[in-house]
């Protein structure tokens, strides 16, 4: 007798024809990634060898930072990460939009934990904003000494890349509203996107150690 065969979910990953061969969109984006890294790495050069220059500015002017205020900031933009990945694992088992009620969160797909992904970077951005209204208040400002200049542009450029990762998840959410089905493409957005949220969220904690930890 012949084996019955039984139909199986096809994952996103495998979409038309697609398998599991690198794709050049994310290829492309990691390699892009590493530019960005020496980028960064620059602006860590710059704030450590400023900082040894001033040493007596640096302690009077981390004196003014709110610790707890920017540790809470950052464990958001850290938990979206996780929020963002399960969003990726949704996208790679085809599922786009939830199944059952809102609040079972384990019915969630692509598109809700993306959108959670995106409040809490919104609400990053919006706690970076808060704090950079306080410091003005204070006194640090970007042309008023050396340490609120390399304070400012450290996690101002961050704070710009968190800026185009939200713009990204709108993209790919877009997508997902406006095409038929859910396709091997949109899947790859979605990884490519998640690629770019980690790599974001990685330089913030090394940036949050170097400026809030090491002081």
């Amino acid at each position: 007798m012949r084996p019955v065969a039984t139909a199986t979910a096809i994952p996103a990953s495998r979409l038309h024809g697609h398998h599991d061969r690198p794709s050049m969109v994310s290829v492309g984006t990691i390699i892009w990634l590493s530019s960005e890294l020496m980028f960064f790495a620059a602006l860590f050069a710059a704030y450590f060898t400023i900082r040894a220059q001033s040493p007596d500015l640096w302690a009077s002017e981390t004196a003014l930072l709110n610790f707890p205020f920017a540790a809470t900031n950052t464990s958001i933009l850290v938990l979206s990460s996780v929020t963002c990945q399960l969003g990726v694992f949704a996208a790679e088992r085809g599922q786009v939009g939830r199944t059952g009620s809102i609040l079972n969160v384990r019915g969630w797909g692509l598109r809700e934990w993306f959108i959670l992904t995106y409040i809490m970077g919104a609400v990053f951005i919006g706690g970076q904003a808060l704090e950079y209204a306080e410091l003005v208040h204070h006194g640090v400002t970007m042309s008023g000494n050396a340490y609120g200049s390399v304070f400012y542009l450290t996690t101002g450029f961050h704070g710009i890349h968190v800026f185009g990762g939200l713009v990204a998840f709108l993209f790919v959410l877009g997508r997902t509203y406006l095409a038929r089905k859910f396709t091997h493409e949109q899947a790859v957005s979605a990884i490519v996107v998640s690629y770019y949220w980690h790599f974001v969220d990685v330089v913030w904690i090394a940036l949050f150690a170097t400026i809030y930890l090491i002081q």
